[in-house]
């Protein structure tokens, strides 16, 4: 059975939403598929190392990923570098402006550990709005069947 890591930052009730739904969603509709959810404060190298898939949600905090996302990869990048070259990915952002700052950074990451971005970042940006969970939903249950169903 395949896991699907899922590191999600969600300090606001908004985003904790998110979370819950993606959450609730990805353990109902895959059947094969370990789903481990962690806060990015938690997760460690051995988690990433077990993991077939990796799925990241987070904010944007002054045009720049979230300081606990980035600790996730301050802690882990060095540990993991060339050990898990290809691994696919997908992000999905909740930004108040743009998103751009947080693209570029986990583009830039995602590139520097030779892991393989699947889908197009999604950027939920703007005054939230309900839509955003199901946009979030989809991204992820889309990346969690295509990981089940052995396309990434």
């Amino acid at each position: 059975m395949k896991t699907l890591l899922c590191i999600i930052h969600s300090p606001s009730n908004n985003t904790s939403l998110i979370e819950q739904k993606v959450s609730e969603k990805l353990k109902s509709e895959t059947s094969n598929l370990n789903i481990i959810i962690k806060n990015p404060f938690f997760a460690n190298t051995e988690d990433i190392l077990k993991a077939d898939g990796l799925l990241i949600g987070t904010t944007e905090n002054l045009a720049s990923m979230a300081g606990a996302t980035k600790d996730f990869f301050d802690r882990n990048y060095y540990n993991v570098i060339e050990k898990k070259e290809g691994m696919p990915v997908a992000v999905w952002i909740r930004a108040g402006h743009d998103g751009t700052g947080t693209t570029i950074q986990m583009k830039s990451i995602i590139k520097g550990l030779k892991w393989r971005l699947v889908q197009e970042i999604l950027i939920c940006k703007g005054p939230w709005q309900n839509k955003f969970v199901d946009q979030c939903i989809n991204l992820s249950l889309g990346f969690a069947i295509g990981l089940e169903s052995n396309i990434y």
